[in-house]
């Protein structure tokens, strides 16, 4: 209806705002006020919407980890095609785009925030947390088709591609990581998975 829409409407402009200062000044300058300013609201707009701002704030990360669910889906389809390390790369490199970078250190730095998207997230770090549950997906189909080893731990080697790849993205003042250096590092952790050759092979 026209009310809802004007709502989904005013919240993603503050979520768009809200990004934007996170890419230009860091998770310290995200305030209200900041907020409102940059999305060119009346103050206190966010708090008609929202029951305070670390509400906000997990339902901007919320928002975020929303959108996995159409990579997570087009990665799963890519199992059988090209080769594993190559789908890893891509996801990666989409999934440490510079504003889900700055979320995550978002998440990290205000313990209110973390205790609110413990009801979404009840272990590790929002937004990481589901990356590798669509990582782990995805390996797992790979494992049905044979491209991984029968007992690879998929589940584990999701969490290792994450964390290392949060190690290559984090640096949110430097330059991106060349594609070679992810793909690098995504083959490093899957090559012990692969099947392993039989001896008439």
């Amino acid at each position: 209806m026209p009310t809802g829409t004007a709502i989904r409407h005013v919240r993603e402009q503050l979520f768009r705002a809200a990004e934007r200062i996170l890419l230009r000044e860091g998770p310290n300058a995200l305030t209200s006020r900041a907020v409102t300013d940059e999305a060119g609201c009346a103050k206190g707009v966010v708090h008609r919407h929202f029951v305070d701002f670390d509400s906000f704030l997990a339902e901007l990360v919320r928002d975020r980890i929303t959108r996995l669910g159409d990579r997570s889906a087009a990665l799963r389809a890519a199992a059988g095609t090209g080769t594993v390390a190559d789908n890893l790369t891509g996801a990666l490199t989409a999934l440490f785009d510079p504003v889900a970078v700055a979320i995550v250190g978002l998440v990290t730095s205000r313990d209110g925030l973390r205790a609110r998207l413990r009801h979404t997230t009840p272990t590790g770090v929002p937004l990481l947390t589901e990356a590798a549950a669509m990582l782990s997906g995805y390996l797992a189909a790979e494992r049905e088709l044979g491209r991984l080893a029968a007992d690879a731990d998929t589940d584990t080697l999701a969490a290792t591609l994450v964390g290392a790849a949060h190690l290559l993205f984090a640096d949110r003042e430097g330059a991106p990581p060349d594609t070679a250096v992810v793909h690098r590092t995504a083959d490093a952790v899957v090559s012990g998975a692969l099947p392993r050759a039989t001896p008439d092979e």
